[in-house]
């Protein structure tokens, strides 16, 4: 997986020199911005409210309409969320006409990321329509070749895992990622981080600020790292625990000792599990074991990795010592946490 490019400065170089695609130029005195949204079955609600809500919030606050968007999936008809709650949309046009395709995707990516819809993906790229990957959109966008030697991002359970299936893909942690006509978020809040962003883009950043105050958010700039721990937790911790945090996350296939990560940090191990207990309530080591335990759980649950490979993602010696770490720390073995997830 390639890592986060160097300095700041080289970041937003990088970023704004990727951003020269018309989805992405200035929009006033044009015509309403087309967007064709195409939800796949099994998708987040979450991710596709994050998808729309902003430009609809924009239409508003503008009191016009400066965006235009219309429902799209594969086969038309009712789409089913994961919540069961769905909505009314239409089949695939024969021919795309749209300034922006967003996907959004979530769970049964491989029954649900067929060879026609990959097909039809890819008149994106011949008729130069921006297109935008949503949870598990970039892993569709992906397969259909869209973002073979683009840079993008999907969430940061995946990142690994998208990173060995496309190596043709420059993976990147960060919340959002534009490159020309490619978009990929790293989940619902990173993609109303990409939407507002568009919408300065397009309108102005008085106009984006407008729309953020309208849904209460504070959006996280594009070039930041999604984080295991919510931003707005961390900020509310002493900067050494929040440090220790980072480190804990980038490291958990390879979990350094504490005393390692108080040096790192600038303190001394009974110094920095003081402030773990202090704004945590658990000792640095026993939070560091609950991110591996999270890790694995969510492995388990989301692939068919086997104890062995799971065990090395997250840092266990041999898989009979992360079997009997997840049996006390969820009570069940890995497989049959797997039966009851069938």
């Amino acid at each position: 997986m390639a890592s986060n490019l160097g300095l700041a400065g080289d970041i937003f170089a990088l970023y704004e020199k990727n951003m020269t695609h018309p989805a992405t130029q200035p929009r006033a005195g044009k015509a309403a911005f087309r967007i064709g949204l195409l939800c796949l079955p099994d998708s987040n609600l979450m991710g596709l409210a994050a998808a729309l809500d902003p430009f609809r919030a924009a239409n508003r606050q503008a009191g016009k309409p400066l965006y235009e968007w219309q429902f799209l999936s594969p086969e038309g008809g009712k789409v089913e969320l994961t919540t069961g709650l769905g909505f009314d949309s239409a089949a695939l046009p024969f021919q795309v006409s749209f300034d922006l395709m967003i996907v959004v995707a979530g769970l049964r990516l491989e029954s649900h990321s067929t060879p026609a819809l990959r097909a039809w993906l890819r008149q994106l790229r011949s008729r130069d329509i921006a297109f935008c990957g949503v949870e598990g959109g970039a892993w569709v966008l992906a397969r259909a070749g869209l973002l073979h030697n683009r840079r993008a991002t999907t969430h940061w359970e995946d990142l690994e895992a998208f990173a060995q299936a496309f190596d043709e893909v420059e993976v990147v942690p960060d919340r959002f990622v534009i490159d020309g006509p490619a978009m990929t978020t790293g989940g619902a809040a990173p993609c109303l981080d990409l939407m507002l962003h568009l919408i300065r883009l397009h309108h102005g950043a008085e106009m984006s600020g407008q729309v953020a105050n309208a849904l209460l958010y504070d959006p996280a700039e594009g070039a930041a790292p999604q984080r295991l721990i919510a931003q707005a937790r961390l900020s509310q911790m002493a900067p050494p625990v929040a440090q220790a945090i980072a480190i804990m996350e980038r490291n958990l296939s390879k979990p350094p000792a504490i005393s390692e990560i108080a040096q790192t940090v600038g303190l001394s191990a009974r110094r920095l599990e003081m402030l773990f207990q202090d704004h945590l309530d658990s000792g640095p080591g026993a939070f560091f074991l609950k991110l591996r335990l999270s890790e694995a759980r969510r492995l388990a649950v989301d692939t068919r990795l086997g104890a062995q490979a799971i065990a090395e993602r997250t840092g266990f010696s041999s898989p009979s010592t992360l079997a009997r770490a997840f049996k006390q720390g969820f009570g069940v073995s890995i497989s049959q946490l797997r039966e009851k997830q069938s």
